[in-house]
Parts: C-alpha cells; sequence; structure tokens
C-alpha cells in the first residue's frame, strides 16, 4: 500500500513539473497567466516599476524582435492587484496575431500622470538595452487613463515609437513635439464616451492636422500621420455593448484597428 501510495505522488509530481515547464499551457497560476510571467519589477530612481512580459519562445536573443507596450485603464493599475490589466484588456493577447516575433509588456503603473509616463519611458529603454530589439518596431497602445499616460511619453519622446494607438481617453502630451518627430498615430473613441466625450479627441486630431500643415505637408501625408475614428452607437450596441467607454476589448479585437498599428 505504501509503495503504491509513494508511485502515485511521483506520477503527480511528474505531471506537475511538465505543466509548470510548458508556459504557452499555463492558464492562471500565481507566476503565469495566458503566457505571461506576472509581477516583474523594474527596480528605478522613479521606484518600482511593475509589469507583466510575454516573451516568444523563438526569442534567443540573436535576431531583434519587435516590442510592443500596452498601458490599460483605471482597472488594469497595480492597485487592483497582479494582472489585472491582462485579465480586463485584450489588447496584449490579440497583438500575439500580428507580429510573431514581438516581445510584450503590459506595466502596471501606479496613476495616470507624469510620474507613470516618465516609467514608461524608463521601462521601454530597459528593453531596448537589455534585449535585443528591433527600434524600427517599437508600437503602444494607451486605454482610457493609459491612453492619458502614454499621451505624455508622446509628448516627451514619441521618436521612440514606430506608432501609437490611442484608445477612449484624451490628449494631455505635447502634440508638437508627436508632430515633430513624425510618429503615426491612431485616434479612437466613441462619439457619446461616458467617461471623456469626443470633443477632445476631435480636438486633439484638429490640432495634430493643423501643425502639420504649418509645416507644409500634404493631406496625404498627414491622412498616413494621424486617423481620427469617432465610433458611432451603433459600433457598440451591434457587438452587445450598451456602454462606449468601457469596449476596450472591441477595439482590441478590431481587425482593422490593430492591422494600422502593426503595419506602420
Amino acid at each position: 500500500m505504501k509503495l503504491l501510495v509513494i508511485l502515485l505522488i511521483l506520477l503527480l509530481s511528474s505531471c506537475q513539473m511538465t505543466t509548470a515547464n510548458n508556459i504557452d499551457d499555463l492558464v492562471d497560476d500565481s507566476s503565469y497567466y495566458r503566457g505571461f510571467s506576472l509581477d516583474n519589477v523594474l527596480e528605478s530612481e522613479l521606484g518600482q516599476i511593475h509589469y507583466n512580459l510575454y516573451v516568444p519562445s523563438s526569442y534567443d536573443g540573436n535576431e531583434p524582435y519587435a516590442l510592443y507596450f500596452t498601458l490599460p485603464g483605471y482597472q488594469g493599475l497595480y492597485r487592483f492587484g497582479v494582472g489585472a490589466n491582462l485579465r480586463t484588456e485584450e489588447f496584449a493577447f490579440t497583438a500575439m496575431n500580428y507580429i510573431d516575433d514581438m516581445i510584450i509588456v503590459a506595466p502596471q503603473l501606479n496613476d495616470w500622470g507624469l510620474t507613470s509616463a516618465r516609467q514608461t519611458i524608463t521601462l521601454v529603454n530597459y528593453f531596448i538595452a537589455n534585449y535585443n530589439i528591433d527600434e524600427n518596431r517599437i508600437f503602444a497602445n494607451g486605454y482610457s487613463g493609459g491612453g492619458e499616460t502614454m499621451s505624455q511619453v508622446m509628448g516627451l519622446v514619441p521618436e521612440l515609437f514606430t506608432a501609437y494607438l490611442h484608445c477612449s481617453s484624451r490628449w494631455d502630451g505635447d502634440l508638437e513635439a508627436l508632430v515633430h518627430a513624425k510618429t503615426p498615430v491612431y485616434l479612437v473613441i466613441g462619439r457619446n464616451d461616458e467617461y471623456y466625450g469626443s470633443e477632445n479627441t476631435i480636438e486633439t486630431y484638429e490640432q495634430i492636422v493643423s501643425l502639420y500643415k504649418s509645416l507644409g505637408l500634404s493631406q496625404q501625408e498627414i491622412d498616413n500621420l494621424v486617423v481620427l475614428d469617432v465610433k458611432e452607437h451603433d459600433y457598440y450596441t451591434s457587438q452587445g455593448m450598451s456602454n462606449e467607454h468601457g469596449a476596450s476589448n472591441l477595439i482590441a479585437n478590431d481587425d482593422n484597428i490593430m492591422s494600422w498599428l502593426f503595419e506602420r
């Protein structure tokens, strides 16, 4: 009987070890969620920076990989628990459908202000310095409060990024810096967004267009650099949503929008 129990324990231990070694099969445990290692911490002069990380199994450091940063809305901040951003938004996962050789970073910051923007920049620079990154393929999106943060990043170091997707948010960063760098931006929001409204996003688009025109760019050139996408209410209701601001996953699963980001 004792021998049988020992054999069963060894068998179970073997199964657990096999599962734990296959990250792609891990759905949810204390260390991983859907292929992401959870709660990595970068110690910096700006304090601890928490982030969740997906590195493709094919990455060995010999070839440069693309890099994608996705900043969540309020519900994904670190105060709401490790991995809260990954459990509420799909951007990190749908991005995998577009570029195979891409490292994905999903930070969990503490707010949507300047400190978080600077922490994001610190984290981007950390990956550039410590991984083999193709600096011509660095992408980002920011949703809601994460969009406020990323817009400030774009106002400070837009040249770091290949393209940026600004979702259901408002713009808080310096537009002249963005225009000077000519970093492409896609602005998407619901016409009747319950939190922000659409006015700020429309005004941001108009200001960017005006700045580009002052530089002598043609409308075709401007259209390649900035897109305004104001979604009417039926975009949401036709997909089962009654509320426009909380529909981040409709955007994350919109092939037209995500293709724009990753095809720059």
